[in-house]
């Protein structure tokens, strides 16, 4: 059975046994016959509340909260789109985006330009948001289950502020996009750690699908319900990365509805767990690291034996990354087991800690054994990864019913009790 992997720009195709192997996919959607037409309709005729143009009076500042390069969110069209919504309205000069890293690290020039198009960097000024940066900060107070919360002081300062997203779900946070573009998006490290930390990411509640009674969710949206957002726009995307469906409105309940469309496309139900799952980050820019790739080890882990073993195909043309503190962290203890137990029983103090938790909780449950082009042998040893040089092979040599997952997290398995 011949099947082509996400991996990286190019793909990746494996030849593994039909007779024991399972391929699980998303529905595959059409994308929209138009997709600018599609992000119109949704700035017009929003799920909830009235159009954007009429919620902006002339004079008045916009920021725009965007995905950063680590998503694929297609800004290129959502951006332009909602410009020409607010042409004759607000003048360029008064709108900021603002890029939603969160903790990880600001884009570059050239990535910006990758990211939005020459057309939007050169008219627009945009601001990587940096949540070590106190002086770009500002504190908005105890919000949720008293979540310590500053924010980037430009998306408090303007009187417009719009979310732009794309839904998927989300290994611990239910599902991304929506209020996720406030916090963690644009909040201080302080604020993230506090979202991320051992209890509330421990929780069982804190997974795929689930925002309701996710302690997760349930602070992020907190937030952005207590500091305000005039518009939100989603987007859902299918396997090439095109717009299916726009979303716009009301943040949240413009976020419900993404959501339930995403749900019924990407989460697919299977009768029990299987011995070997094949997984992938979803290819670039998603499995640009190790770091991020843990979401596709998150998402075989949820099919996978108890004992059983998770192939992940990610690229990591960006290393662990070399940024931040993941590496170090990951490889500070002997084992998995070792690593977890020390993370469940301290604060989180660095902001890679809850993804090394995460890692380490999958890891302690399976075998994990990484094919990618840009670590080393002994640098997934020190991760306590096996690595794999030829995915058919690794299969070839291991028993029992096979799982693929050719895009990864973007397909969300899970075991439907008997």
């Amino acid at each position: 059975m011949r099947i082509e992997l996400a991996y990286g720009t190019d793909g990746l195709v494996v030849d593994l046994p039909g007779d024991r192997t399972t391929v699980i996919t998303p529905v595959d959607r059409e994308a929209a016959a138009d997709e600018a037409a599609e992000l119109r309709r949704a700035l017009r005729d929003p799920v909830a509340g009235p159009p954007l143009r009429e919620r902006v009076r002339p004079g008045q500042t916009v920021a725009v909260s965007a995905c950063d390069g680590t998503r694929p969110q297609p800004r290129h069209l959502m951006i332009p789109a909602i410009l020409a919504e607010l042409d004759g309205v607000v003048d360029l000069d008064d709108v900021v985006i603002l890029v939603a890293t969160g903790t990880h690290r600001g884009n570059t020039g050239a990535e910006l330009r990758a990211m939005f198009g020459d057309q939007v960097v050169d008219a627009v000024r945009i601001v990587n948001h940096d949540a070590r940066d106190a002086s770009s900060l500002r504190w908005v107070g105890r919000l949720g289950e008293d979540v310590p919360v500053w924010l980037n002081k430009e998306w408090l300062d303007a009187d417009v502020r719009i979310t732009t997203g794309f839904v998927e779900p989300h290994f611990f946070a239910g599902f991304s996009g929506g209020p996720k573009l406030v916090a963690p998006g644009l909040a201080a490290l302080e604020t993230v750690l506090t979202l991320h930390d051992a209890a509330r990411i421990g929780d069982p509640r804190a997974t795929w699908g689930v925002i309701e009674g996710n302690p997760v969710h349930d602070d992020v949206r907190a937030i952005a319900a207590a500091t305000g957002v005039t518009f939100g726009l989603d987007v859902m995307l299918n396997r090439r990365q095109e717009i299916v469906r726009a979303f716009g409105g009301d943040l949240l309940p413009m976020h419900a509805a993404a959501t339930a469309a995403v749900r019924a496309t990407a989460m697919r139900p299977v009768a029990e767990p299987f011995d070997v799952v094949v997984t992938t980050n979803a290819g670039f820019p998603l499995d640009q690291n190790l770091y991020q790739s843990v979401k596709g080890m998150s998402a075989a882990a949820q099919v996978v034996r108890p004992g059983g073993t998770i192939v992940c195909a990610a690229e990591c043309r960006d290393g662990f990354p070399d940024h931040g503190s993941y590496r170090e962290v990951l490889t500070s203890a002997a084992s998995p087991e070792a690593l977890f137990e020390e993370i469940s029983r301290r604060a989180v103090t660095v902001p890679d800690q809850w993804q090394v938790q995460i890692q380490a909780r999958i890891q302690r449950a399976a075998r994990v054994i990484m094919y990618t082009s840009f670590l080393g042998d002994a640098e997934l040893a020190a991760a306590h990864l096996e690595r794999s040089h030829d995915v058919a092979a690794t299969v070839e040599g291991l028993k029992g019913r096979v799982c693929v997952l050719p895009e990864g997290p973007m397909t969300v398995p899970y075991v439907v009790s008997a």
